[in-house]
């Protein structure tokens, strides 16, 4: 799976920086070999990690030979292949269509000039049976050029609907968070526009911010491999516990978010605390060894849209719902009801 590096957030941009910093120090790496490093916690590239894993398996020295290999097979080829590519192939298309279209004209005319001939002899009194005859020997040999070149064309028209189902796919990936699978913060702020404006006209629009509760002490006793692995199971959870019109995203970190167009504070509540209680309920085995690991739990701030504010506005308040959930012992879910309730009583 592939994403482009610029739709990554800050905080998550730099916290794989600093893991591949640590590891290729770790290793005695040049720092001239950062971008496979980067990839390779990044998760963006499962041929180049399951390269890493068995050298590092097997006692491998990351030597400069074997770091300049790892570059020049999984990073350096995709800098611009899949746009090289469909350049290429779009080219040899328009090309081929020329031909088409220069070859259907040049059939027209040689076609209007046999009948303008059949026509001029039809008046000179030739035979009409030698006239007819010619006629349809020439709409035989027009019928079978129309063949070819409507199988021509039918077979450039396949070639453009692989073109534009890899357009398609490329555009998926870039707007998906190379980790967890959910959209990325491009596709979040892309989705949030849009609706906003449905919510400035009446309808209710809801979202839920999710956190993993003491992830980093996680991440420190089990390996951040295992902690990508819970990651993963916690954004399939969420993805599938949100209705179909809902869009699911990495916010941030082990930080994620849903955005529910057309659900009131209490349908957001209700769908929150089932992701939570699915979330709780998960057991997690670690993949190495077949051992299972300790629970996980999640806090989630809930919010809902005030007309004609800011979809910053909108963030900041769910986030300081899930704050006051995690400073309210954990694995809960808080809406912005308790933000006001918490705020009165303070």
């Amino acid at each position: 799976m592939e994403s482009g590096f610029d739709d990554l957030d800050y905080d998550y941009a730099a916290s794989i920086a600093g893991r591949a910093v640590r590891s290729m120090a770790e290793q005695r790496i040049p720092p001239t070999n950062f971008a496979v490093w980067f990839h390779y916690f990044a998760g963006s590239h499962d041929d180049l990690r399951n390269a890493i894993d068995l050298l590092i398996d097997h006692n491998r020295p990351f030597d400069a030979r074997t770091n300049q290999d790892l570059f020049e097979t999984y990073v350096a080829p995709r800098a611009g292949a899949v746009a090289s590519e469909t350049s290429d192939r779009l080219h040899a298309l328009m090309g081929a269509a020329k031909e088409f279209l220069a070859t259907a004209m040049a059939d027209n005319r040689s076609q209007i000039q046999v009948i303008s001939e059949v026509a001029d002899q039809g008046r000179a009194g030739v035979d009409p049976k030698a006239l007819v005859a010619q006629l349809m020997n020439e709409l035989a040999r027009a019928a079978t050029r129309a063949t070819r070149l409507e199988a021509g064309f039918a077979e450039k028209t396949r070639e453009l609907d692989v073109i534009r189902d890899s357009l398609s796919k490329s555009e998926q990936r870039a707007r998906t968070d190379t980790l967890t699978g959910l959209a990325n913060r491009r596709a979040l702020d892309e989705f949030l526009r849009k609706a906003q404006t449905t919510a400035d006209w009446g309808e209710p629009l809801g979202v839920l911010m999710l956190d993993i509760d003491h992830f980093k002490t996680f991440n420190d006793n089990f390996g951040h491999g295992v902690g990508d692995q819970v990651l993963r199971l916690i954004a399939k959870v969420l993805r599938e516990k949100v209705r179909e019109q809902d869009l699911s995203a990495r916010y941030g970190g082990e930080e994620l978010i849903a955005v529910l167009p057309d659900a009131d504070l209490a349908t957001c509540a209700e769908i929150a605390e089932r992701i939570r209680r699915a979330i709780a309920e998960c057991a997690i085995t670690r993949r190495s060894t077949g051992e299972t690991l300790p629970g996980i739990s999640v806090s989630i701030g809930v919010a809902q849209y005030r007309t004609g504010e800011t979809i910053t506005d909108l963030i900041e308040r769910c986030d300081r719902a899930l704050y006051l959930a995690k400073g309210g012992g954990r694995n809960r879910v808080v809406t912005e009801v308790e933000l006001d309730r918490a705020a009165a009583a303070g």
